[in-house]
């Protein structure tokens, strides 16, 4: 079966990762990590202090970027009276339940359509947050399913226009597919306490089954970071794997190019088509609008040719399609099926 229908990735590790994994020594198992010893909490949160230049004691790590973010959100939901967050209108389910899970509500702000993708309004972004003063604003860049990312002028010109303590999570799982910039990071943690900023190996560097996610958090939250961190330390395989990836970049970045190759092919092939929309992604899959009358011939087309890709049922979303960005093979068939099947359907 090919799976294009999650985001999870479709191409070969690195040389370096699966070295890392040939070569990993099991006796090492035995043992607890010592780094802790050095007032620090992993291998991977000092090599990420290195490559981000964010003080070590601001790196989080965690279980994948899902348990980031639910750490971030349960925590900072349950202290104080205020539990209320904001997040997109069109955007990953998982943030609902997270805050549900701790007794939070949620408040939805608007993503808007445009010509040829979905965008934050950051004017109303703003607004919405004075307005409704919540303890949490989460932004997600770029966001899942509509594939829109935030600019790092855009994220300054937020952060300086709203209360200070309104703590933002910026999810970027999605980040780095299209831009190589991480330069904005160390700055912003630096300039504002109550930002933190989210990523994961599971996306850019295709190591969803890793579990490793990593993230940075600006000063004076001791007692969170007490709250996440993990005494003794950490998964030491995953350690060993995730310091290959980290240093896998031109691998990641070859990759980053046949998806770019897979958006191109997607947008010539199907937006000129009769109701057909190939929305503008900076992820590593894509949002297109297409036909609702073709939905049960193409599920029964791409079944055929064990595809699964993901067919939206989110409100306001019902008529689109959202395809990871596979190797370009697997995006050439997905796109020549949805074009016959559309074919076949106006010619009857």
């Amino acid at each position: 079966m090919n799976f294009l229908d999650r985001n999870e990735f479709n191409f070969e590790p690195s040389q370096q990762v699966i070295d890392a994994i040939k070569n990993f020594d099991p006796k090492t198992l035995c043992f607890y990590t010592r780094i802790y010893d050095e007032g620090k909490k992993s291998v991977i949160s000092v090599r990420l202090s290195e490559i981000y230049n964010v003080p070590e004691e601001q790196i989080l790590l965690g279980y994948g970027g899902e348990d980031i973010l639910k750490n971030v959100i349960h925590y900072f939901l349950m202290v104080g009276n205020n539990k209320t967050i904001l997040i997109p209108e069109f955007s990953w389910w998982y943030y609902n339940r997270v805050a549900g899970e701790c007794g939070g509500d949620f408040v939805m702000y608007p993503l808007h359509e445009t010509e040829d993708t979905f965008a934050y309004d950051v004017t109303e972004v703003i607004e919405y947050t004075n307005r409704v003063h919540p303890r949490m604003l989460l932004l997600a860049s770029p966001n899942n399913p509509t594939g829109n990312g935030l600019t790092p002028d855009e994220i300054g010109r937020i952060m300086e226009s709203i209360p200070a303590d309104t703590m933002v999570l910026i999810d970027e799982a999605y980040a780095s597919f299209i831009s190589t910039d991480t330069q904005y990071i160390a700055p912003l943690i630096n300039k504002y306490d109550n930002l933190i900023i989210s990523r994961t190996l599971s996306k850019f560097y295709g190591l969803p089954g890793l579990r490793v996610g990593f993230g940075f958090i600006g000063k004076g939250h001791d007692q969170f970071i007490s709250y996440v961190n993990k005494y003794l330390g950490y998964n030491r395989f995953s350690e060993a794997v995730a310091l290959a990836a980290l240093s896998s970049d031109d691998h990641y970045r070859k990759v980053a190019d046949d998806m770019e190759w897979g958006r191109q092919l997607y947008k010539q092939e199907l937006d000129h088509l009769p109701g057909f929309k190939v929305y503008k992604s900076v992820a590593n899959f894509i949002l297109i609008k297409y036909p609702l009358e073709i939905k049960d011939d193409l599920k029964n087309a791409l079944a055929i040719q064990d595809y699964k890709i993901k067919f939206m049922a989110d409100k306001g979303l019902e008529s689109c399609l959202r395809i990871t960005l596979g190797r370009k093979e697997q995006t050439k068939m997905v796109c020549d099926t949805i074009k016959k099947v559309f074919l076949n359907r106006s010619n009857k």
